[in-house]
């Protein structure tokens, strides 16, 4: 029978007398799994941000592989993604308006209705209920897919919030640092302790299985289990598989702006079947910021790691 309470008193050695974890964390071991992950298919999609960035009546912009998108809502609030560059002057469409499901330009008013005019392209977009996606198929030059790939998410009623920040690396920067779990206690002694690597990716399960407790306060915290695993090249899920909060999901997704420069959009996806977990649906407004600030607070050290990584990489200095 599962514990009324979840939270666990736990105890764990100070900082500097954690078991190192150096010898379990290979190079060899982690290059190899970011080399299978970078070779799935995306099907050329990449995430450009949270569903709730896109609203009715506003143009939302970005700039995805060097390349300047706008997304915004159509008839029947339908998602719409094209080029950011009015093809009649080079006017920037992230600055125009929306009306009638149009996005119309501020410099001479010429309206776009997500079809082709002359040398405007619109992009195929996908809205997940969580994230919004555009395909580039020249950026990404795959096989398209009509769809991106999305992992397994909780069932309705979960509570998500979408945390997005920007580091001086590449996506691959970004995915190296999920697939090495044993930084975790040591690079994130605020949030992990005791945080333990029961299985690396084989062949037969291409996955990372982790037990860590979350601390919350003091010796206060939430043992759980995790899975890592990456559907797509630029994507890490995180499933909570044992424990409280079973079947949440964290997706780290690493879109590149530019060379050089990635966004990372972490998705937080709670779930669980307590039945006091019902309550706590009609504040989802109040919750998120405090989920995305956690995750924001995790992401300013994994950024200071990616960007080292980088560095690294550009100037020919990173470990063989």
């Amino acid at each position: 029978m599962r514990n009324r309470i979840p939270l666990r008193i736990y105890s764990s050695p100070p900082w500097r007398e954690q078991r190192p974890t150096w010898q379990d964390a290979k190079p060899a071991l982690i290059e190899a799994a970011l080399k299978r992950a970078t070779a799935r298919p995306s099907g050329n999609w990449y995430v450009a941000g949270a569903s709730r960035d896109v609203v009715r009546g506003k143009v939302c912009g970005r700039t995805i592989a060097g390349r300047e998108v706008v997304l915004w809502r159509g008839p029947h609030d339908v998602l719409m993604a094209g080029s950011g560059s009015c093809p009649h002057l080079g006017a920037p469409l992230c600055d125009g308006a929306v009306a009638g499901g149009d996005l119309i330009c501020r410099w001479h008013g010429l309206a776009l209705n997500g079809k082709r005019f002359g040398m405007w392209t619109p992009y195929p977009a996908h809205d997940d209920g969580v994230l919004v996606w555009v395909r580039l198929d020249e950026a990404g030059g795959e096989k398209p897919l009509p769809a991106p790939v999305l992992p397994a998410r909780p069932p309705e009623g979960s509570i998500d919030a979408v945390a997005t920040l920007i580091g001086r690396c590449d996506p691959e920067d970004v995915v190296a640092n999920r697939l090495d779990p044993w930084h975790g206690a040591w690079f994130h002694p605020y949030s992990f302790a005791n945080l333990r690597v029961l299985e690396t990716p084989t062949g037969e399960l291409d996955r990372f299985l982790v037990e860590v407790t979350f601390r919350l306060a003091g010796r206060v915290g939430v043992p759980v289990v995790a899975a890592f695993t990456c559907p797509e090249p630029r994507t890490v899920v995180m499933h909570i598989v044992e424990g409280e909060g079973e079947g949440s999901v964290v997706e780290t997704h690493a879109t590149p702006i530019r060379e050089g420069r990635t966004a990372v959009v972490e998705a937080t996806i709670a779930h669980s079947d307590r039945p006091g977990f019902a309550l706590a649906r009609p504040v989802a407004g109040a919750l998120r910021p405090v989920m995305r600030w956690a995750a924001a607070r995790l992401w300013r050290d994994d950024l200071a790691y990616a960007e080292r990584r980088y560095a690294l990489r550009r100037d020919g200095r990173f470990p063989d």
